[in-house]
């Protein structure tokens, strides 16, 4: 079992505060699974997200409860009426108002010890000294050149920088946490010698361990032909190519593939696909064309959403062990663990 882990990055020089009573019994649950120090640390923890999408929403309620200190929900864009049916921290009501702000009230009533903001600002348009403010940066519903801007602010900065999206039945989750530390129970297992009889006895050892992390942009720009990686190919899942095609599609059309454009939509994901492939040196059979079909990717759904939203949040709270963490999942079955360690993966 790991036991704490922390972060040389913002989050080891924050003001940790004492817990309260109050608090103590709101967390007494949490406090007994990863200690009294860990909640005191997420107590400190001032946290981004942007996007407040279903994928956002969910991922809000998890931090929120877990007690982080503060919590800024930014998105620029309006609830629509598709958008009530997967977030559910958008009132019926509020269709046609800023996404962020019509979120922020049933978010605030999950954890009134929470302090709760909303910012209807477009994150395109924030500098790097908005994003120094944060100990934590999550970001969903963006463009990749857009998340990758954002990435490499936050390891300039030393700021923990999660993402994730969900499209339909498939959505990822990546994570940076640069250079991070951590303790893990290790069980060794020693011959000794009592009463002339040589017993083995099992030990446990506390080991601190580094891991190095690695920028988004490098973790999606892989020559599979290489000598290194070469080997991985038919262990990586298509997950991985097929959300790179989709969030390309999105970078070029400022939008989702859209029933309502099935037939051209289809059609400029097939030409992404192979542009993609080529480009990564990739076999054009790795990534089947039936993925292009609709309803797959077309939309967000409320239960996926709430599977991804778990990865996500689970990897932010227990800033988890992991080298450059890209996780596809499909339906609600794991497709592809990516461990893209520093120049190792």
């Amino acid at each position: 079992m790991n036991n704490l882990r922390e972060s040389p990055l913002k989050m080891k020089n924050m003001n940790i505060e004492n817990i309260t009573e109050d608090e103590a019994a709101l967390y007494d649950r949490q406090i007994r699974l990863w200690g009294l120090d860990a909640q005191k640390r997420l107590r400190a923890a001032r946290v981004l997200l942007a996007g407040v999408c279903g994928l956002g929403a969910e991922v809000a309620k998890n931090l929120v409860l877990s007690g982080v200190k503060s919590l800024v929900l930014l998105d620029h864009r309006t609830v629509t009426e598709v958008e009530i049916h997967s977030n559910f921290l958008a009132p019926h009501d509020s269709v046609g108002k800023n996404i962020a702000e019509a979120s922020q009230e049933r978010t605030q009533i999950l954890n009134p010890m929470v302090q709760v903001t909303a910012d209807s600002s477009n994150i395109v348009d924030k500098t790097t000294e908005f994003f120094t403010q944060f100990d934590v940066v999550c970001v969903t519903r963006c463009r990749q050149d857009e998340l990758i801007r954002i990435n490499d602010i936050c390891r300039q900065n030393k700021i923990i920088f999660f993402a994730g999206d969900v499209f339909g039945m498939f959505g990822y989750m990546f994570a940076d946490l640069q250079e991070h530390q951590y303790v893990e129970e290790v069980k060794e297992r020693k011959p000794v010698e009592h009463n002339g009889k040589k017993q083995i006895v099992e030990e446990t050892k506390v080991v601190k361990q580094t891991e190095n992390f690695v920028p988004l942009s490098q973790a999606l720009d892989i020559d599979w032909t290489s000598k290194k990686y070469s080997g991985q190919m038919r262990r990586i899942s298509p997950a991985y190519f097929i959300m790179q095609i989709i969030m390309e599609f999105i970078s070029l059309h400022g939008r989702n593939p859209d029933r309502s454009h099935q037939e051209e939509d289809e059609m400029e994901l097939l030409t992404i696909k192979n542009a993609l492939l080529e480009k990564l040196n990739v076999p054009a059979e790795k990534v089947s064309n039936q993925f292009a079909g609709f309803g797959d990717h077309q939309s967000t759904t409320s239960p996926f959403c709430k599977v991804s939203s778990r990865e996500s949040a689970s990897h932010l709270r227990y800033a988890q062990t992991f080298s450059s963490v890209f996780l596809c999942v499909r339906g609600c079955s794991l497709l592809c663990w990516y461990l893209c360690k520093s120049h190792k993966l």
